[in-house]
């Protein structure tokens, strides 16, 4: 039996996302918080939501740090969170009969936290460690830098982990605050999923609610500004390249065409890219291209990991192939073949009771109403040649942001 989705308003403004599946055996909930890296403006660190949602494990009023987890995982739960550039999401999962659990301990995280200085000082030392794993890995570092090239004025631009520099500048005391200031908004929504109804849920949710929210503040919108070449020296024996466009954002008539564009260039093993730079030329072990969506922008990106002898071939090979989709469009085969995948990776994505809870959650969140998963198939199968060449065109006529790591 499908799944049946419904929103429920909650008290003081929040949003419940329900997606109801008779025959699942398990159960997930999810917490969305509309705040994320963007948000780090003025004198507010960058890190700072990453930061919090790491804290948000550390200790409550109620339960210690190790409290928390055994709660979940003494009835065979996950617990998880993550922050993005956009939003923050906390998240929960396991046996159908685990839900009123996993409902009241992601509430005591959230709503909860204590923030004790001891485990701030530990949780600095660890997220340190983790903004330096990922500088010291140039396959992970390289997007960092796409995002410093194509949004070098704005905090989409920086990591989302911040800077060793400036992870030490946050304090309890901002941490309490953004907490404070974030956790508790009205635009924030509740995702779940499995076999119980709505009217179960919200029995299990609403004694775990806090009894005021308050209006969010607006985020700073985009401004379009040039993009830049980043190049990055260091001892490696492989080049990471990276290229990036600006595309529209994740309400754009144009975004289904440019899910076809990035699975026609690099999206599988039959693409353009992994074709001619892999298969034909011996360039590359990996290469692939995403698109990435926000509220008002967005942006293609290309990578690949090279010799640094094939830098220029690679990239004669990649401007040739999408300025041939600017110029001609698709090939014959190529938009249907990008059908079929996009519907088939859907299809996929939707075997697991987590995954319809991500898609109720980010539905609400992003667009104020879940759209079916049917719907979206439509959309990718009413794509036309001429829209994916209309959006090529577009995007590609901008000039790329470059970034690389050389050895």
């Amino acid at each position: 039996m499908p799944a049946t989705y419904s929103t429920h308003d909650l008290p003081g403004g929040p949003r419940l996302a329900h997606s109801h599946l008779p025959e699942s055996e398990c159960a997930a909930v999810s917490i969305y918080i509309p705040v994320g890296s963007r948000d780090e403006i003025g004198n507010i660190p960058a890190g700072l939501a990453h930061f919090s949602e790491h804290m948000a494990f550390k200790g409550t009023k109620t339960r210690s740090a190790k409290e928390l987890t055994l709660a979940i995982e003494s009835g065979g739960g996950q617990a998880n969170a993550a922050t993005s550039e956009d939003h923050t999401v906390y998240e929960a999962q396991g046996e159908a009969e685990l839900m009123p659990v996993l409902i009241e301990v992601l509430a005591d995280m959230v709503w909860h936290s204590t923030f004790p200085s001891n485990e701030i000082e530990l949780e600095r030392d660890v997220i340190g460690e983790e903004i330096t794993m990922i500088r010291e890995s140039p396959s992970d570092h390289i997007n960092d830098l796409l995002a410093s090239a194509l949004w070098p004025s704005h905090p989409l631009g920086q990591s989302i982990s911040g800077s060793l520099e400036s992870i030490e500048k946050i304090s309890r005391s901002s941490l309490k605050h953004f907490a404070k200031e974030h956790h508790f908004r009205k635009d924030l929504v509740i995702a779940t999923a499995g076999p119980m109804s709505a009217e179960e849920i919200l029995a299990s949710l609403l004694p775990q609610m806090p009894k005021k929210f308050k209006k969010p503040a607006l985020q700073q919108a985009y401004s379009p500004s040039p993009s830049r070449e980043i190049i990055e020296n260091r001892p490696t024996d492989q080049l990471q390249l990276g290229l990036a466009w600006h595309t529209p954002g994740r309400h754009s008539g144009q975004r289904h065409a440019l899910r076809m564009l990035s699975l026609i260039l690099g999206e599988s093993s039959s693409s353009r890219l992994f074709t001619e730079l892999r298969e034909e030329r011996g360039l590359c072990y990996q290469v692939g291209s995403e698109t990435t969506l926000f509220h008002e922008t967005g942006a293609l990106q290309i990578l690949a990991g090279l010799d640094p002898d094939s830098r220029d071939e690679s990239m004669e090979t990649i401007f040739r192939e999408t300025q041939d989709l600017a110029d001609n469009g698709p090939r014959p085969g190529e938009l249907e073949r990008a059908k079929r995948l996009a519907i088939a990776q859907s299809k996929l994505a939707f075997e697991s009771t987590a995954a319809h809870a991500a898609w109720a959650g980010e539905g609400l969140l992003f667009y104020n109403r879940i759209p079916s998963p049917q719907e979206a198939r439509e959309n990718f199968l009413n794509v036309t040649g001429e829209q994916v060449q209309a959006i090529a065109k577009t995007i590609f006529a901008q000039q790329p942001a470059t970034a690389e790591i050389r050895s």
